[in-house]
Formats: structure tokens, C-alpha cells, sequence
């Protein structure tokens, strides 16, 4: 059983996570206003791992006999100045989520909470492929950024992208 401090910082990145897929369906919502389909296809599939990272700690939090605590969720923004700043704000978005998974990690070490110190492990990996990601859309819009017919090709592109869950290792008989 975690910490009272780790169990309370565990649901505020569940919270994180869940705020993230709210974001990327809100950004999913601006892509579709502005006829790019690939584009939102990208954010919703973003959505659903996003929903899948936070149903991790849920998972988690109830398997170490801890309470799961949803709180409010903020509204996200819901207008962006371009494609390539939604992009960029993907980006940050993302590097904010691995700092706050690497204070995870750090609280987890302080308290002594080797499991839960394992099970960030994913999440560590895991942030380095979605700063990736989220980078080489920013750098594919920048290169294509002086030819507007070239958006669209990568918009049929990023509409290519699908869902491939995966499971937490922890569900089962729980919830």
C-alpha cells in the first residue's frame, strides 16, 4: 500500500492524464473546425492513450489496496493560431507530463516505494516516445510550412494512425 503522499500524488497524475485526453480531444475538436481530418485523427488517437496511461493508474492505485480520488478535470483551451502551434503546444504539453512523472519517480524513491518506483518505469519510457512523436509532427508542419498542398498530404497521413492498446498487467478483478 502506498504512501498517503504517493497515493495523493498518483491521483493527481491520474488527473493529469485524463486532463491530457480531455486537451487532445479539444484540439481534435479545433482540427476537425478547420478541415484537417488526419490532424484530428492524430489527436484522438492521442486521446485514447492518453485515457489508456490514466486507466494505468487507476489500475495501480486500486491494485496497492489504495483509493482512487477523481477530482475535477480544467477545460482545456479550445482555439489555436495555426497547425504548427497546436503542434508546438502538443509538444509542451508533453515535456510538462515527463517532469511531472519524473517528480513521480523522485517522490517514489524518497518513500521507499519500490513498486511503485517499477511501475513509473513504463511511464518514463513511454514519455520519451511521445515527446518524439509529438516533435516529429512540429517538424514535419516546419518543413512543409512554405507549401500549403504539402499540409495535406500530411494531413492523409496522420489519419493513418490508430490505437494500439496496451494492457496495464495489473486489471483483471478489479473495478
Amino acid at each position: 500500500m502506498p504512501g498517503e503522499k504517493m497515493e495523493e500524488a498518483l491521483n493527481g497524475q491520474l488527473n493529469a492524464e485524463l486532463y491530457s485526453a480531455y486537451l487532445y480531444l479539444s484540439m481534435s475538436a479545433y482540427f476537425s473546425s478547420v478541415n484537417l481530418p488526419g490532424f484530428a485523427n492524430w489527436m484522438r488517437i492521442q486521446r485514447l492513450e492518453e485515457i489508456s496511461h490514466g486507466m494505468k493508474f487507476y489500475d495501480y492505485i486500486l491494485s496497492r489496496e489504495g483509493r482512487v480520488r477523481l477530482t475535477a478535470i480544467e477545460a482545456p483551451p479550445t482555439e489555436w493560431e495555426s497547425t504548427l502551434d497546436t503542434f508546438e503546444a502538443v509538444y509542451r504539453h508533453e515535456q510538462k507530463v515527463t517532469g511531472l512523472i519524473h517528480d513521480l519517480v523522485d517522490l517514489a524513491i524518497e518513500e521507499k516505494d519500490n513498486a511503485t518506483e517499477r511501475f513509473l518505469d513504463w511511464f518514463v519510457d513511454e514519455q520519451v516516445e511521445e515527446e518524439e512523436s509529438a516533435d516529429e509532427v512540429v517538424q514535419g508542419i516546419k518543413r512543409v510550412a512554405d507549401a500549403t498542398g504539402d499540409i495535406f498530404i500530411m494531413d492523409r497521413e496522420l489519419a493513418q494512425r490508430a490505437f494500439h492498446p496496451q494492457p496495464s498487467g495489473i486489471e483483471g478483478g478489479l473495478g
